[in-house]
């Protein structure tokens, strides 16, 4: 390779990359302060949520009334 050849593809490189910057610019340019909840994606990760009565509440059922009642009897 000769070295006009190379500095004309390096010149064209760079054409590229200031384009690249000058695209980013504007889109950091463009983005102000959104409104709404962010998507799900963006959100710190969650617990998992489960269902029913959470442990140590105070209806608990007692034991010796589900032991005689099954489900489904009729009194």
């Amino acid at each position: 390779m000769d070295v006009t050849q190379i500095l004309a593809e390096l010149k064209e490189e760079r054409q590229q990359i200031e384009e690249a910057i000058v695209s980013l610019e504007r889109l950091a340019r463009g983005r102000g302060r959104r409104r709404g909840r962010p998507p799900a994606w963006m959100s710190p990760e969650l617990p998992v949520k489960r269902r029913g009565r959470p442990p140590g509440s105070k209806n608990k059922v007692p034991v010796e009334t589900a032991e005689a009642a099954p489900k489904g009897a009729v009194a």
